[in-house]
C-alpha cells in the first residue's frame, strides 16, 4: 500500500482545508478536531481500511474510535471528499476524491495496490457499454492478479 512515513501530524493543504470547511459549512456541520484528523489520515496514507484510518488517527488521538472513523467516512464521501473501493473480500478501501482516477490492481499473493491509468480499461468499458447499455465506474474496480515483484519471484 501506498504509506508515507516520517511526521505524525501532516496537514492536508489549504485548498483541503478550504474545502473541507466550505462543503461542511453547506451542511451545517462544522470542522472537528476528529473529522480534521481523519481526512489527513486518508491522505497520508493512500488507499486504507477503516481499521488503518483509525489506527492512523489514533496515532494522534487516542480516544477516537472506529465508529467515529466510519461514520466521519460516509460523510466525506457523500461531501465528495473521499472516494472507496471494494479491494477484495475485506473491507471497503478510502482514497482522496483528489487524486486522478485510477484503477487499482490488487496482487493476489502480496496484497500490494497499484494504482492504473482508467484509459487501460477504455476498450473493456466500452464493450460492456455496448454489449449491456452499462456504465462502468471503473474507479471502484478492483482488478486482482500477481505484480510483477511476485511474477519474478516464482
Amino acid at each position: 500500500m501506498n504509506r508515507a512515513q516520517g511526521a505524525t501530524h501532516v496537514h492536508v493543504g489549504l485548498a483541503a482545508d478550504v474545502d473541507l470547511r466550505a462543503r461542511l459549512h453547506e451542511r451545517g456541520l462544522r470542522v472537528t478536531p476528529q473529522r480534521q484528523l481523519v481526512l489527513e489520515a486518508v491522505d497520508r496514507l493512500g488507499h486504507a481500511t477503516p481499521d488503518e484510518i483509525c489506527a492512523e488517527v489514533q496515532r494522534i488521538a487516542p480516544g477516537v474510535n472506529l465508529s467515529t472513523v466510519y461514520r466521519t467516512l460516509e460523510l466525506f464521501e457523500e461531501l465528495g471528499l473521499i472516494r472507496h473501493a471494494h479491494l477484495g473480500a475485506g473491507p471497503p478501501s478510502y482514497h482522496a476524491a483528489h487524486d486522478q482516477a485510477h484503477l487499482h490492481l490488487v496482487c493476489e499473493d502480496c496484497g500490494s495496490i497499484t494504482e492504473g491509468d482508467v484509459e487501460l480499461a477504455a476498450e473493456l468499458v466500452g464493450r460492456i457499454r455496448a454489449a449491456h447499455g452499462f456504465a462502468t465506474d471503473v474507479e471502484h474496480m478492483a482488478i486482482a492478479g500477481r505484480c510483477a515483484y511476485c511474477l519474478g519471484q516464482s
